[in-house]
């Protein structure tokens, strides 16, 4: 996932992305043609990189798919912070979903996580998979079970 928070650090965590990872690309605040330049840059060092890449938001080009409700012929992830979105994840589709928060984290402040179980319980049976986020480490994916994946902000630039 990637946000203003990160600023010149990204580049480095893109380098630091095993192949075959993606990269959520957000940055909601940055203005429009900022944004589409720095979308053009990621892509290309995606490309050299074999990283997959996707957009949040209508009116950003679609690099391999996006992560929400914007329209794709791509791949499609989906946010799932309850039970509810997670089968909204399901019904439009999403290849897999990003269960969240499940570890205090800056990104969503003041809040706890929801902690490994409700995680799991979110995406239970749907038959999609899970990718864990909300304060996320390797080392805290390694100790959960029952999930694809791991994301993160700030586990690639501190």
């Amino acid at each position: 996932m990637t946000d203003e928070r990160m600023g010149d650090a990204l580049w480095p965590a893109l380098c630091r992305l095993p192949p075959g990872s993606g990269v959520v690309f957000r940055h909601h605040a940055t203005p429009p043609v900022e944004r589409r330049t720095l979308l053009r840059r990621i892509r290309r060092i995606a490309q050299a990189r074999r990283l997959v890449v996707l957009t949040v938001g209508i009116g950003i080009p679609a690099a391999d798919g996006v992560h929400g409700a914007a329209p794709t012929k791509g791949l499609r992830t989906w946010p799932a912070h309850s039970r509810t979105e997670a089968l909204g994840g399901q019904r439009a589709g999403a290849d897999a979903l990003f269960v969240s928060p499940i570890y205090p984290t800056r990104s969503h402040v003041g809040d706890r996580g929801i902690g490994a179980a409700e995680a799991i319980r979110i995406g239970r049976g749907l038959g999609i998979p899970l990718i864990a986020l909300g304060g996320m480490t390797e080392r805290r994916w390694r100790r959960l079970s029952g999930f694809h994946g791991w994301a993160a902000i700030d586990a690639w630039v501190i």
